[in-house]
């Protein structure tokens, strides 16, 4: 679905991870959400290809990336085992520093990434979140009942996990229709995509794994970085749905204030689901931004 794109599986410390690349220019790192791959980024990724060197890979435990057993601590599925994922692919491309742009747990493992490799992200984009710390902080009992899937995930294997999967399409289905603001937006042929590797067991277990390190050690890292001063200092753009969760139930520029030094951004028309519900003023915006 990446017209020009060439696919390629990269090693880092033992994690296969997945990837499409194309185009020319400065390096773009695009990293996907829950629970998609990174056909998310059909619509737009071409596009950007036309100025930037453009890198979309699979998350390890999403898509055809590799989808190991969690750990009893969580820590494989930690979004700073993610970023290092990243960090990982792109040296291995070749590409020492980059910008960045992520959505949903793509954006978490971004801005984890900008704050553990700094010197990595020559600018950083957010799209459709606030920091784990401050979703689990401040949020009340809309923002739970909303974030149910944050709450669901979390519960201990293989509780979740047995429970998506007596019907993957049903979950995804529902996930979709409750995030958007237009579920015509989406393309058939993707949505067939997200099915087909999240209907694997292993795609499923990975998936609340990343939930279940977002709830502990991802958490605690934000915490720590808080306490210790530290911020993401890169200029940075966040992006969220002027219809979605975060656009409705949170104040996305300043609940990034304790981990983002002068956090900037806006609202788009649409709903969680920017790249793919939004992608003309989606591309605008990142292009002016990039």
């Amino acid at each position: 679905m990446l017209n020009g794109f060439r696919s390629q599986r990269i090693s880092v410390d033992g994690v296969e991870i997945f990837l499409e690349t194309g185009g020319a220019g400065p390096p773009l790192l695009l990293l996907h959400g829950y629970p998609e791959t990174h056909l998310m980024w059909h619509r737009i990724a071409p596009r950007l290809a036309e100025k930037y060197t453009v890198v979309c890979p699979d998350l390890r435990g999403y898509g055809d990336s590799a989808k190991p057993a969690g750990l009893a601590d969580h820590s494989n599925y930690s979004k700073r085992a993610m970023a290092g994922d990243m960090v990982g692919v792109m040296a291995a491309l070749g590409h020492e520093s980059f910008f960045l742009a992520g959505h949903d747990r793509g954006a978490r493992v971004a801005y984890r990434l900008a704050l553990d490799h700094p010197q990595a992200v020559q600018k950083l984009a957010l799209l459709d979140i606030v920091s784990t710390k401050a979703a689990y902080e401040q949020g009340g009992m809309a923002l739970a009942a909303a974030y149910f899937h944050w709450y669901f995930l979390i519960q201990p294997s293989p509780f979740p996990e047995t429970l998506i999967g007596a019907d993957p399409k049903f979950y995804l289905d529902t996930i979709f229709r409750k995030w958007t603001n237009n579920p015509q937006a989406f393309d058939e042929a993707a949505l067939a995509e997200y099915l087909r590797v999240f209907s694997d067991p292993a795609c499923i277990h990975a998936t609340c794994e990343c939930y279940r390190a977002g709830a502990t050690l991802d958490l605690e890292n934000d915490r720590k970085d808080v306490a210790a001063g530290r911020k993401i200092e890169c200029p940075n753009l966040i992006l969220w749905g002027a219809q979605s969760v975060v656009g409705k139930l949170c104040k996305p520029l300043e609940a990034w204030d304790d981990l983002i030094a002068q956090p900037q951004g806006q609202a788009l028309p649409c709903g969680h689901f920017l790249p793919e519900e939004a992608p003309e003023v989606t591309l605008k915006a990142l292009l002016a931004f990039f």
